[in-house]
């Protein structure tokens, strides 16, 4: 039915002066993902029939950033309602509801849209259905004016409201969702007589009610209405974003020793039995298997941990590192661009980085792979059951095969058969006495008499 389809405007041209930034505002991470990003992903469970979103002149990040969905230009930002406007065309011929929604509002959640959506679709047939919130603080956010059986009879910006007005509870968050064959011609209607000179979107509520159209009100939490125009309303964002996923990832069955010392990014994948000891960060793209333990000050971007392995403490695994089951990574270790097969083990002081780590092999302290010559990028390949002894370096391209061992302190610049012992250092050598010698020298040079 036409009353069930939704076309979404995301209102995303603002400069954002306050971030003192050349980012977008809009592109700013929340959780490792753009704020419109986070939108655009709660907007798209709702299966719309459209998405636009409203950009400013100059900002072909942002089109990138949400592409495939089309842009329109605001040219000039002449307020809100000017802003909505520009989606006419994008719109046209659409007659289910509109969501209007900011693209700096990146903790808006789906349950919220689809209450504002079921009260639009309401036997009264709302025009515009406004998500209203009440802060603790008050705050200078517009009021929503009710009438009195509880309707929306209008809205009143900060700055042009009267102390009276000022003093209720009910606050504006900008969210509505409008019906989509009265938004333009009721847009068309709105003046910019008002303190700041500009056309408020606000004000199609009082034509709509003009109309004897009904308008209704839902009301949301504050937390998740946080509209972000500084580093400190983007740190504010931060923390709720990540309490979010904290709880979301004890709720699935990880343990968290201190869950505000662990950060998450948007899209972190825990199983079960998961152990994460205190300071543990997850960039992008991490997913981590069943009864896996993280020790204290790991830091994890782009990677895969299978089932039962032991990281850390203090281990960095960077984009690339795929871990098998049962694999062991020690402190200060870095793993990059290489795969860790099934119980192998890397615990102590290791850099291993373009590289495959065969099942079972045992990497010892303070080996590296030397996998870039000033130019190109090389391979390192560990066989099965090898053992790399400690302060080792392995010269790429290299090959150390099945079963071999490389001795403590070898440089090793070619490949080793399996189960072959390969020992690449200088010699040994041993003077008699010398010690003794050197030291008699010197006590003579501090006490000539």
């Amino acid at each position: 039915m036409t009353e069930d389809k939704i076309a979404v405007i995301v209102l995303a041209a603002g400069m954002g002066t306050r971030m003192k930034s050349d980012l977008p505002k809009v592109l700013h991470p929340v959780a490792g993902r753009p704020m419109v990003s986070h939108l655009l992903a709660t907007v798209a469970a709702l299966s719309p029939e459209r998405v636009v979103v409203v950009v400013g002149p100059g900002m072909e990040a942002v089109e990138r950033a949400v592409a495939p969905h089309p842009t329109v230009v605001q040219a000039e930002r002449l307020g809100t309602a000017h802003a909505v406007a520009q989606a006419r065309a994008a719109l046209e011929g659409f007659a289910g509801t509109v969501l209007v929604l900011y693209g700096d509002t990146p903790l808006l959640t789906g349950d919220t849209l689809r209450a504002m959506l079921a009260r639009r679709r309401a036997a009264d047939a709302p025009a515009v259905v406004v998500l209203g919130f009440t802060p603790a603080g008050g705050g200078d956010y517009g009021r929503l004016l009710l009438g009195p059986q509880g309707g929306l009879d209008g809205i009143i910006e900060y700055k042009d409201a009267t102390p009276e007005q000022r003093a209720l509870p009910l606050c504006n968050s900008g969210v509505m969702a409008v019906e989509g064959g009265a938004l333009f011609g009721l847009l068309d209607r709105v003046g910019n007589a008002n303190a700041k000179g500009e056309y408020y979107l606000t004000d199609i509520v009082a034509l709509a009610r003009a109309d004897g159209r009904a308008c209704a009100v839902v009301q949301g939490a504050e937390e998740e209405l946080l509209g972000v125009n500084s580093r400190a309303e983007l740190a504010a964002a931060e923390a709720i974003a990540q309490k979010r996923l904290r709880a979301a990832a004890m709720a699935a069955g990880a343990t968290l020793i201190a869950p505000e010392t662990v950060f998450f990014s948007w899209d972190t994948v825990l199983g079960r039995d998961v152990l994460v000891e205190p300071n543990v960060v997850f960039g992008p793209a991490v997913r981590v298997g069943d009864g896996v333990e993280i020790r204290a000050f790991c830091h994890f971007t782009g990677v895969s941990v299978g089932a039962g392995c032991i990281i850390g403490p203090f281990a960095r695994l960077r984009p690339g590192a795929r871990l098998g089951e049962g694999v062991h990574i020690g402190n200060f270790v870095e793993v990059k661009q290489a795969a860790v097969e099934d119980g192998a083990k890397i615990n102590h002081l290791s850099y291993v980085g373009d590289a495959r780590v065969g099942a079972g092999a045992n990497v010892g302290a303070g080996t590296i792979t030397c996998n870039y010559d000033g130019f190109d990028k090389h391979f390192t390949e560990i066989g099965a059951g090898a053992f790399i002894g400690s302060n080792s370096s392995l010269v790429a391209p290299v090959r150390v095969g099945d079963g071999a061992t490389v001795g403590a302190g070898s440089v090793i610049t070619k490949n080793v058969a399996e189960k072959a012992l390969a020992v690449a250092r200088g010699a040994q050598m041993e003077l008699p006495a010398w010690s003794e010698r050197f030291r008699a020298r010197h006590q003579k040079k501090a006490d000539p008499q």
